[in-house]
């Protein structure tokens, strides 16, 4: 029984490796892919450990094989090359990340001129641009999500609280009223969100 389980470990261990390298990616990319650390990859890779069956199922997506084709010793002519389709190059990522953020800013700019030429000038129209501010974040938040590195994703969340209390505030005063204190909304919503990326360091 115990020399099944090592053979089987050996196995998944030899098709995992073999993808991996038909891919061109190194253990740490795989497991930025997998929300798991290199260590837990070279494991895998050494036989020291197989990974649980929904990450198994993970594995299969990604590489665009069946379950069935990590867990066996042989594979046919037949069975799928297991090559990831070529996406886009991170720097089409970048400019459509770019792009996306800047027609943000578009949209804002033109809201402004828009309602200037046709409601004359307005003192709380520069609001727009605030506003843009959590806007643009959230598009980033999104597009990083997808495509970059998520560990900044926090960064990001933060600006988007931040940038969302200033709006709040900036058209309190429009209104006429007076609310500083709620930037003190910020400090615990702060610390919520840095033991948040704490825990999901550790769950890594």
């Amino acid at each position: 029984m115990a020399d099944e389980a090592q053979l089987l470990r050996e196995t998944v261990a030899k098709n995992l490796s073999d993808l991996r390298k038909k891919n061109a990616m190194t253990q740490a990319d795989l497991a930025e892919k997998l929300n798991y650390s290199d260590k837990a990859v070279s494991k895998w890779e050494r036989a020291e450990s197989i990974p649980d069956v929904v990450v198994l199922k993970r594995i299969a997506t990604l590489f665009g094989v069946t379950v069935d084709y990590l867990l066996a010793d042989e594979h046919d002519e037949n069975a799928p090359a297991g090559i990831i389709p070529k996406r886009l190059s991170t720097r089409a990522h970048i400019l459509i990340t770019c792009i996306s953020v800047l027609l943000v800013w578009l949209i804002a700019t033109t809201v402004f001129v828009m309602s200037t030429i046709s409601l004359g000038e307005v003192r709380s129209f520069w609001l727009v641009w605030i506003y843009a501010i959590p806007v643009s974040a959230i598009v980033f938040l999104v597009l990083n999500s997808i495509w970059f590195n998520q560990k900044i994703n926090y960064l990001i969340i933060s600006l988007l609280m931040w940038s969302v209390l200033l709006s709040t505030h900036l058209t309190a005063h429009v209104l006429g009223y007076e609310i500083p204190l709620i930037y003190l909304l910020g400090a615990p919503g702060q610390v919520i969100i840095l033991l948040w990326s704490k825990i999901r360091k550790k769950k890594k």
